[in-house]
């Protein structure tokens, strides 16, 4: 089947708005958040854990699965849903994070949020021509190459339901003209990424660039909206400020029928915020990243703007706490475990540790959009937002955008 995307309800003053995305794996109920799997596995999460909680879609990284364990491995076991036990929808990117990181990332020192204490600048370990992209693995050095008509040709191998053109992702300190030239180059891959794709199962996202300068966006948001049937919001940005016009701007000149996907967003205020204004599915590796350091999502009050929504299981006072991680969460975790065990655990290092506190965090998440889309769909989502954040990063935001 070819897959499909149908709004079911908007939001009467936002552009919230609940849908579906029908695949050949199942349907994705929107707004979504999407657990990441790099290696076609969400770190320490099991499928079984996975489904139990809601998740719906798990996306696996391109990249990583290309080099190992090869694309071809896994088409002979039928494909990413099958080989990873799964059974429901998936999705991969194209690999043009990568390429950024082991290129003007690791030049720059920067990630996809400019932050204020910027990392240490290193000589990349890419060349990006016309062509393609050459690089070495991080896994053996061996010299490897991506370029558009590879990258699809990989994704069409894994399988995947939901897939990524092949972008070049461009640095947040670039200047007009170096993120031109960056947009430039994007835009004859995402062409030749379509001419590559051949099958007719895959829902293939084109990506948006250029950076924080608005001519750009719009001029990347309607070209992707002439070529493809949904639309993915790439890009490094400067600060969440930032990375609110640019959603802004793209949505005005992207048609309202198409999916909507912001790549590598997924904190609480930034769900709220971009579901608001628009965006239909996200993915991140926050959930697990922050588990393994010992790091657990808490709803208000305990949670909110100020701590990211955020505790730390390593503090003294959880030694002899009785309670949940979350006193309000229905995961396996917080049905079953005290924030004490979980101290003790985390404190020595068990690795039980990691894979509870990660199940807790993903599936904060996963449930956290589920409200959102019961709330779009009552009519409440403002009042529930006004719950969780009292005072929001992107309040400035909304006054400068023009």
């Amino acid at each position: 089947m070819t897959p499909t995307f149908k709004i079911i309800l908007k939001s009467s003053k936002t552009k919230a708005r609940a849908g579906v995305i029908k695949t050949p794996h199942g349907d994705i109920e929107t707004p979504a958040f999407i657990p990441v799997g790099t290696n076609g596995t969400v770190k320490s999460v099991s499928p079984r854990d996975l489904k139990e909680m809601g998740a719906q879609v798990v996306l696996a990284n391109t990249y990583h699965l290309h080099l190992r364990p090869g694309e071809d491995l896994i088409k002979e076991f039928g494909g990413l849903s099958k080989f990873m036990s799964w059974g429901d929808p998936t999705m991969t990117d194209s690999g043009g994070f990568q390429v950024f990181s082991l290129g003007v990332g690791l030049e720059h020192g920067v990630g996809k949020l400019l932050r204020e204490e910027e990392g240490e600048a290193k000589p990349r370990l890419n060349k990006i021509t016309k062509e393609g992209v050459t690089f070495q693995s991080h896994i053996d050095g061996s010299k490897q190459y991506l370029s558009p008509e590879v990258s699809i040709e990989i994704q069409e191998k894994i399988g995947a339901d939901l897939i990524v053109a092949f972008d070049d992702l461009e640095s947040p300190k670039y200047n007009h003209e170096e993120t031109k030239k960056s947009l430039e180059l994007t835009e004859d891959w995402l062409i030749r990424s379509i001419k590559a794709h051949k099958r007719k199962d895959q829902l293939l996202y084109g990506v948006t660039h250029g950076g924080s300068f608005k001519d750009l966006r719009i001029k990347s948001a309607k070209f992707n909206d002439k070529h493809f049937n949904a639309i993915a919001l790439g890009g490094a940005h400067k600060n969440k400020q930032d990375m609110a016009k640019i959603v802004e701007w793209t949505i005005a000149n992207i048609s309202e029928n198409k999916p909507r996907h912001m790549l590598g967003i997924g904190e609480v205020d930034d769900i709220f915020e971009l579901i608001e204004r628009g965006i239909d599915t996200f993915d991140c590796v926050i959930p697990t990243r922050i588990g393994r350091t010992g790091f657990f999502f808490a709803s208000p009050p305990f949670g909110n703007i100020k701590n990211r929504f955020r505790m730390d299981i390593a503090k003294s006072k959880f030694a002899k706490d009785k309670g949940p991680l979350a006193d309000d969460c229905l995961c396996y975790t917080c049905q079953n475990f005290t924030r004490a065990y979980l101290y003790h655990l985390f404190r020595s290092r068990e690795l039980l540790a990691y894979s509870l506190i990660s199940t807790h965090n993903v599936h904060f998440l996963v449930n956290l959009t589920k409200q959102i889309r019961e709330a779009i769909i009552k009519d409440k989502f403002q009042s529930l937002k006004k719950k969780w954040l009292k005072k929001s990063k992107f309040d400035s935001a909304l006054l400068n955008v023009s």
